[in-house]
């Protein structure tokens, strides 16, 4: 196939799966690709430190890296300290409360750029790329590891005791104050 075919069979591609929509297919592919070439890399790196690789992580590890997960990948998609990174791909939007914003993805023409807009700003998609640098990490560097994972689950833990604060002060600002 010529490369001019080629390129008719993608756009006709890109018209039947969305055709009312742009949809970055090229950018999720290089995306796609990224990913499976950090898995293989991390992988690799098992194997020529020998590093064992467990056969079932044990519960705990699960657990601590679950919630560390959920929290890394909110923090790097959607806290304000963090925006630096996503300025790139996104525009910001507005406040979303407890410390994050609202961006909207950048749609520049790129599709490779908006790929990675989508990627970033989107909790869900971001938390398969954390769990597996974590889960990697786990293996080849176990303890330190564990100790970042044990702070992020430290902080979400804290992120949790402080909505519940502040839903337990508007409740006590809000009723009972008065004597009858």
């Amino acid at each position: 196939m010529t490369p001019n075919g080629l390129k008719q069979k993608v756009t006709r591609l890109r018209q039947a799966y969305a055709p009312h929509e742009h949809r970055p297919l090229g950018g999720y592919l290089a995306a796609m690709g990224t990913y499976a070439g950090v898995t293989a890399a991390l992988a690799g790196a098992a194997r020529l430190t020998g590093r064992p690789v467990p056969e079932r992580p044990a519960p705990s590890d699960v657990v601590l890296l679950s919630i560390a997960t959920h929290k890394l990948s909110r923090l790097l998609s959607k806290d304000a300290v963090t925006s630096p990174l996503r300025a790139p791909f996104t525009r910001y939007d507005r406040p979303i409360g407890s410390g994050e914003v609202m961006e909207q993805v950048r749609d520049s023409g790129s599709s490779a750029r908006h790929a990675i807009g989508e990627l970033l700003t989107c909790p869900f998609c971001l938390a398969v790329w954390v769990a597996t640098g974590l889960t990697g990490g786990l293996v080849l560097a176990p303890r330190l590891t564990r100790l970042v994972a044990t702070a992020l689950t430290a902080v979400a833990a804290s992120d949790f005791l402080q909505m519940g604060y502040a839903v337990a002060q508007q409740a006590a600002e809000g009723g009972g104050h008065g004597e009858d």
